[in-house]
C-alpha cells in the first residue's frame, strides 16, 4: 500500500504543480493584455502629439509669415510715427506669440520623444512577458504529459493489484 500512497502523493504534487503553472500562465496572459492596452494608449498618445506637433508647426509658420508681413509694413510706414509705434507693438506681440508657439513645439517634441521611449520600453516588456508565458505554457504541457503518464501507471498498478 505504501507504493500506492507514494504514487498518489506524486500525482497530487504533480496536480498541484500543474494548477500553479496554469495560474501563473493566466496571470502572465493578463499582464500581457494590460501592457498591450497600455502600449496602444501610448501609441494613440503619440499619434495625438504628432498631430498637435503638426498643428503647432503650421501655426508657427503662419505667425512667422505675419511677423514678416508686419516687419515689412513697419518699414514702409516708418514716416508715420503713431502708426509705426502701433505696428511695432503688434509686431512684438506676434514675435512673443511665435516664441511661445516655438516653446510649445519644443515641449511637444520632447513629450513625443519621451512617449516614444516609453512605448519602446513597453514593447520590450510585452515581448519578455510573452516569452515567459510561452515558457509557462510549455511547462504546463510537460506537466500534463507527466500527469497522464503517472495516471496511466496508477491505472496499470490498480489493474495489477486487482488481478492479484
Amino acid at each position: 500500500m505504501s507504493h500506492l500512497d507514494s504514487i498518489k502523493a506524486k500525482m497530487n504534487a504533480l496536480r498541484q504543480e500543474q494548477e500553479e503553472s496554469q495560474t501563473k500562465a493566466e496571470e502572465a496572459s493578463a499582464k500581457v493584455k494590460t501592457l498591450e492596452q497600455e502600449n496602444l494608449a501610448k501609441e494613440q498618445e503619440i499619434t495625438s502629439l504628432s498631430h498637435r506637433n503638426q498643428l503647432l508647426e503650421a501655426e508657427v509658420e503662419k505667425l512667422e509669415g505675419h511677423v514678416k508681413e508686419h516687419k515689412h509694413a513697419a518699414d514702409e510706414s516708418a514716416q508715420h510715427g503713431t502708426q509705426n509705434e502701433t505696428l511695432q507693438r503688434r509686431l512684438q506681440l506676434l514675435e512673443d506669440e511665435a516664441e511661445e508657439s516655438d516653446k510649445n513645439l519644443r515641449e511637444t517634441n520632447e513629450k513625443l520623444r519621451q512617449t516614444d521611449v516609453k512605448a519602446g520600453h513597453y514593447e520590450r516588456k510585452v515581448q519578455a512577458l510573452e516569452a515567459a508565458r510561452d515558457q509557462w505554457e510549455t511547462k504546463y504541457e510537460e506537466m500534463s504529459k507527466k500527469y497522464a503518464e503517472v495516471q496511466k501507471e496508477l491505472d496499470e498498478f490498480k489493474l495489477e493489484i486487482g488481478n492479484i
